[in-house]
């Protein structure tokens, strides 16, 4: 499955965020800071299917 262009570009703010911060990156921050131009409920969306598709892993806390 070819992964959308917002997709790529979520997991990558994921990433660099996560790199930066060292913590886990909530679609709130996200939404925030990284200019996606979307929604924090369309970044959860995503981010459930990026985890679905096992690109995320959710921490158990």
């Amino acid at each position: 499955m070819e992964m959308s262009q917002r997709k790529q570009n979520i997991l990558t703010a994921i990433v660099e965020e996560y790199i930066r911060t060292g913590d886990p990156v909530s679609s709130k921050v996200l939404a925030e800071k990284s200019g996606l131009g979307v929604s924090s409920a369309t970044i959860r969306n995503e981010m459930a299917e990026l985890f679905s598709l096992g690109y995320l892993e959710q921490p158990h806390t």
